[in-house]
């Protein structure tokens, strides 16, 4: 039988190589705690981060992951399909597998949030009781994702959710600063931006968001069973802030700022699904977001924050498109808007 301290230490990490999942399963061994990960291929996963205990399974197999989370006291859901590929039909199977074994082992699962669940009708302040009626088929699944973790706490799982904006950061992938605004792998020569002047938006620099979902297990014990928070992250108030981020970092003033190619979107949104989507996300960059943190901050005292300049250094250096680090990531690796994923 495990031990009961061990149990109380150790997590199991569904997605540890991907962005969040990293983050707070880093965060997480930093603390002390034991980290458990699935992974499809451990011995590649393995040489990224060969401290954890690696699994081999399949977040799509109950069985696997039930294996997988014998003893742990918490289940970092983070997981996605490889290459967002049929990302529909296999998002919610992988959470009831979660579920299940959280049921199981009586373990509390934690889910990064994000605002796709939201539609128009509920900007531009977004409380974590807003209202959700999304109209698109991913915010419908992330939806249907939060009201499945609402019944599996009804049930006695312990839930926590945080949902943040945009994410952006040095191992940030499938998002709009790393897909839409810059080309990694390549110098900056211009800034490629979704939202208008005027429009406020919302940035969540990624390690922020690890440290605070961490800070939000450590004090499990005075949550409810279905607890939900928001983090205010980076507001860009009038849809310039990000910009002038982005040319101080590169030591750029003049480094040209133009609209993205939502035409491209448009024209090409019968013929390619993924653009079908992201021409009905637009509304998130045509009307202004603010997420009010006061909840957050009523519990943990703080909202983590990194100096927006220091955050977005980091993340064009990492992406390779600063001087020093340019060339390090291939440009293949950028990618092209008909191809564009923006994360879930």
């Amino acid at each position: 039988m495990t031990d009961n301290l061990e149990k109380a230490r150790t997590v199991l990490v569904l997605g540890a190589t991907g962005g969040i999942g990293g983050a707070v399963a880093r965060g997480l061994s930093q603390r002390g705690w034991k980290v458990r990960a699935l992974n499809r291929n451990i011995a590649k996963a393995a040489q990224k981060a060969p401290a954890y205990e690696w699994v081999e399974g399949d977040a799509m197999k109950q069985l696997d992951v039930r294996a997988a989370a014998e003893g742990v006291q918490l289940i970092v859901h983070a997981v996605n399909p490889p290459g967002y590929r049929n990302w529909g039909k296999l998002v919610l199977p992988m959470l009831d597998n979660t579920i299940a074994a959280a049921k199981a082992e009586g373990a509390r699962i934690l889910l990064p949030g994000t605002i796709y669940n939201f539609g128009p009708d509920a900007f531009p302040l977004l409380t974590e009781d807003s209202p959700q009626n999304p109209h698109t088929d991913k915010g419908m699944i992330r939806k249907e994702m939060e009201l499945r973790l609402k019944a599996a706490s009804n049930a006695g799982v312990g839930v926590i959710i945080l949902r943040a904006g945009d994410f952006f950061g040095p191992d940030a992938a499938n998002n709009w600063f790393s897909q839409g605004l810059v080309k990694p792998g390549k110098p900056l020569t211009a800034i490629s931006y979704p939202g208008k002047k005027g429009i406020a938006h919302q940035w969540a620099y990624l390690p922020d968001v690890a440290e605070a979902m961490i800070r939000l297990v450590e004090r499990a014990e005075d949550l409810p069973a279905f607890a939900v928070y928001h983090m205010r992250g980076f507001v860009d108030d009038d849809g310039t802030k990000m910009i002038a981020a982005i040319r101080r970092a590169a030591g750029q003033q003049r480094l040209p700022a133009g609209a993205f190619p939502w035409w491209l979107v448009t024209l090409a949104s019968p013929f390619v699904p993924l653009f079908r989507e992201l021409r009905k996300m637009r509304y998130l960059w045509r009307q202004p977001l603010r997420m009010p943190n006061d909840r957050l901050r009523d519990l943990l005292g703080e909202e983590p924050h990194t100096p927006i300049d220091e955050a977005v250094a980091k993340t064009l250096d990492a992406l390779g498109c600063l001087p020093q680090s340019a060339g390090q990531i291939g440009a293949g690796e950028g990618l092209p808007p008909a191809k564009m994923a923006v994360s879930s």
